[in-house]
């Protein structure tokens, strides 16, 4: 419950009370007092509603306390005023407004990402710190950083105006990616995919979509959504990952893949290519292969030369190095990733694992599986890696 009404609760609260540090306080009490209520009188029919209104409760008792502060005075009669709401602006989704809000200018773009992803994706501080491949202690000190900044720069968590929009989107952007990614490799020991998270950033990028439908990024993010997404049904089986390669691909959800693709073309036609175009476009060629082996590789290494020179990071150069060890083979696939600063990236590892072990040096193979295995925390992607560790030679 508390991963799907998190999210919803604290945009909710922050719209209607205007301070971020009240709407967390006030969701966690509300969430505390289900948990010591709901064991004995039963989960209410709507649970949502229950902790939007204890969350309210709680945060009016608050206000009413702090009374050395006029302002807090001031608010706490207000909520009682039945005068409507201000306006919604542009963006009419609490959740998606308050994303928009997270990612104020003022705000470092790692500081905006971490921020909104803890208060609407309701991860952990430890799952977002994996996200940006930082240490735990090293993400909670920046999202501590940037509350203090709103608060010490008086940044109004109000709504943006249309024109303030497009400079905010890409961080924007990021924050959906990262949100979808989390559910569909999620971290920890629970679930290894999350459709809670895949469908709530689908559903946000959506709505940002509709929003800005001439932003050929946000349509390009939405694409890249619904192509990944048409494959999670066929991602796990018995509790292991299953590569792209490898999944029976009757199972991959045919009308998400031709919604996404037409939003591939769609981009492609207006000719102005951008990060998360290229990125749909990558996926849009894998779902058109009948098979693993029928692949249009050269088509891929390709885009993601596209890709390199918008996005030189060693991510890219990594997911490249992939589609040239089907062009070029292991080696020189090899000799890339080798020189790509990902140490501390459970994918590098696995990813030279299997060079490697294409190459037939199966004892570094198994190092390599070892090391991914150290840093990876996805329940099916563990299970898989020690799979392919365990088949190789003494």
């Amino acid at each position: 419950m508390f991963r799907e009404e998190y999210g919803r609760l604290i945009a909710s609260l922050v719209r209607r009370f205007g301070d971020i540090d009240i709407a967390e306080e006030a969701a966690g009490e509300a969430l505390v007092a289900a948990l010591e209520k709901w064991p004995e009188a039963g989960v209410p029919p709507n649970p949502g509603g229950w902790l939007t209104t204890t969350a309210g409760n709680r945060a009016i008792d608050k206000l009413r306390r702090e009374k050395v502060r006029e302002t807090k005075h001031e608010a706490a009669a207000m909520l009682y005023d039945d005068t409507p709401h201000e306006p919604t602006g542009a963006i009419t989704d609490d959740r998606l407004r308050l994303i928009f809000t997270c990612c104020h200018p003022a705000l470092a773009p790692e500081a905006r990402i971490a921020m909104t992803l803890r208060l609407l994706g309701g991860l952990t501080v430890a799952e977002i710190a994996a996200a940006f491949l930082v240490q735990e202690t090293t993400m909670a000190q920046r999202i501590t950083r940037a509350k203090a900044k709103i608060k010490g720069a008086n940044i109004p968590y109000k709504v943006p105006e249309a024109e303030d929009l497009p400079a905010r989107v890409g961080a924007v952007l990021a924050v959906l990616l990262l949100i979808f990614n989390e559910g569909y490799l999620s971290t920890g020991d629970g679930d290894p995919i999350r459709a809670d998270l895949t469908g709530e950033a689908i559903r946000l990028a959506r709505t940002l979509h509709a929003l800005l439908p001439d932003d050929l990024e946000a349509t390009g993010l939405l694409a890249l959504l619904l192509l990944t997404e048409s494959r999670r049904a066929a991602r796990v089986r018995g509790g292991e990952l299953v590569t792209l390669e490898e999944q029976d691909r009757g199972g991959w959800d045919r009308a998400l893949i031709a919604e996404g693709q037409d939003l591939v073309r769609a981009c492609l036609a207006a000719n102005r290519p951008g990060r998360y175009q290229i990125l749909a476009a990558i996926n849009a060629v894998h779902t058109d292969a009948p098979t693993g082996a029928a692949t249009d590789w050269a088509q891929i290494a390709a885009l993601y030369d596209q890709l390199s020179r918008i996005d030189p990071s060693p991510i890219v150069a990594l997911n490249r190095a992939v589609a040239i060890a089907e062009l070029d083979g292991p080696e020189v696939a090899l000799a890339i990733v080798d020189r790509l600063p990902l140490e501390t990236y459970h994918a590098w590892h696995a990813t030279r694992a299997e060079l490697l072990r294409r190459l037939g040096r199966s004892a570094e193979s198994r190092e390599a599986y070892d090391a991914a295995l150290a840093v990876c925390d996805n329940t099916a992607e563990r299970a898989y890696l020690t799979r392919k560790r365990d088949q190789l030679a003494p």
